[in-house]
C-alpha cells in the first residue's frame, strides 16, 4: 500500500464503484417496486451521512479484522547479543500507538527532524543506559518513511548510551533492506510483526503459503520467530505500538453518533460512504471485511488513496463518512 509496509493486505487492483441507489435499501434493487416495510426493514438503522470536521479519530477494530502490525526490532542473528536486545526491549516497552502517533506528529506536522525527536524522546522517557554494557559498531537501518527513521534514531540513541558505536542508514523498502539485514550489512531494523511475518512466510514457504499472521499478537510473534530462524533473524520484544490499516471518521461524526468502535458504527448506521484506495472493494481487510465481519452496510465507495491526503481531506470536507487510514498517522486524534 505504501513504502512503509508493502502490505499483502491491499494489492493493486481495479476498483468497483458501488452505486448509492443500488445499496441504500439492503435486499432491494432500483428496478423493483418498493415493498411494504417488514419488521426487519423497519428496524434497520438509518444511513449516516458524512459529518465534516478537522479532527479525525480511529474507530476501534474490536472484532479483530486487521492483522496485528506491532513495531518490533528485527536483528541480524549473528550480531545479536543479550545486552543489545535488553536495550532495544526498553524502547519497545516505552512505545504504544498513541506515543507513536505523537512521534509522527512531531516529525510530519511540527517539522522536527527524526534525530531531534528521538533525542528528546529518549531523554523524556529515561531510556538512556546508566552504564556501558555493550561495545562495537552497529548499523541501524530505516525504511524510506519518517516513522521508520524516527524509530531507527531512537534505537540508535539508546544503543549509543549502552556503549555501542552506531550509524543510522536509510535503505529504502523491505525488498531492499531485508537482504542487507539478513546478510549482515545492517544490524537492526524497526519492523512490523504481521507484515514481516507474511513477507517471510511467502519467502520461506512460497507465494501460496497459508497465512501465519493474524489478529493474535502472541501467535503471530511465535510464527515470526520461527520464520526468522530460517533466514538468520532474531527479534526483540514487540511493542504495544501498531501501524496498521484502520478506519477513521471525523470527531464530529463520532460525537454525533456516539460511536467509538466499528461494531458500534455497524449497529448505528444503516449505510455509510466509505473512502479508500481503489482496490478496497476487492480486499478482505477493507470493504469486504467491514461488510462480512461487522455487517456494516456500504452505501457508496469513493476511490481515493491509501491513508493519504485525499482520504483525510474527503473526511474533513464531509465527502465520506469513513476512510481507510493508518493507525499511527500523526494527524489522528486517537
Amino acid at each position: 500500500m505504501t513504502a512503509r509496509r508493502s502490505l499483502t493486505l491491499v494489492a493493486s487492483a481495479g476498483a468497483l464503484l458501488l452505486a448509492l441507489t443500488a445499496c441504500a435499501s439492503p435486499g432491494s434493487s432500483g428496478s423493483q417496486p418498493t415493498a411494504p416495510a417488514t419488521l426487519s426493514q423497519a428496524t434497520t438503522p438509518p444511513t449516516c451521512a458524512p459529518v465534516a470536521g478537522d479532527a479525525l479519530v480511529v474507530l476501534a477494530d474490536d472484532q479483530g479484522l486487521q492483522t496485528v502490525d506491532n513495531v518490533i526490532p528485527a536483528i541480524n542473528a549473528k550480531a545479536a547479543s543479550p545486552a543489545m536486545i535488553a536495550l532495544l526491549d526498553k524502547v519497545s516497552a516505552a512505545i504504544d500507538t498513541p506515543t507513536l502517533v505523537g512521534l509522527n506528529r512531531s516529525v510530519d506536522i511540527d517539522r522536527k527532524t527524526s534525530s531531534e525527536v528521538a533525542k528528546q524522546f529518549v531523554a523524556d522517557k529515561g531510556l538512556a543506559a546508566t552504564s556501558a554494557t555493550g561495545s562495537g559498531s552497529l548499523v541501524v537501518g530505516a525504511g524510506n518513511f519518517s516513522e521508520s527513521s524516527t524509530l531507527a534514531e531512537i534505537y540508535a540513541a539508546v544503543l549509543r548510551s549502552g556503549g555501542y558505536t552506531v550509524e543510522v542508514r536509510t535503505i529504502g523498502n523491505r525488498e531492499t533492506y531485508l537482504p542487507a539485514l539478513t546478510g549482515g550489512q545492517l544490524t537492526i531494523v524497526p519492523e512490523y510483526v504481521g507484515t514481516l511475518t507474511e513477507f517471510l512466510n511467502k519467502q520461506v514457504n512460497g507465494a501460496n503459503a497459508a497465512a501465519q499472521a493474524s489478529s493474535d499478537l502472541a501467535k503471530t510473534v511465535t510464527a515470526l520467530t520461527a520464520l526468522g530462524t530460517k533466514v538468520g533473524l532474531t527479534f526483540g520484544a514487540a511493542s504495544a505500538a501498531q501501524d496498521q490499516n484502520a478506519f477513521a471518521v471525523t470527531k464530529a461524526f463520532a460525537d454525533q453518533h456516539k460511536v467509538t468502535t466499528l461494531s458500534e458504527l455497524a449497529a448505528t448506521c444503516g449505510g455509510i460512504v466509505l473512502g479508500g484506495p481503489a482496490e478496497c472493494p476487492q480486499r478482505p481487510f477493507c470493504q469486504p471485511g467491514l461488510e462480512g465481519k461487522y455487517g456494516l452496510r456500504i452505501a457508496d465507495f469513493r476511490s481515493l488513496d491509501a491513508g493519504g491526503p485525499l482520504t483525510k481531506a474527503a473526511l474533513q470536507k464531509g465527502e465520506i463518512a469513513v476512510g481507510l487510514v493508518f493507525s499511527s498517522d500523526g494527524s489522528l486524534g486517537g
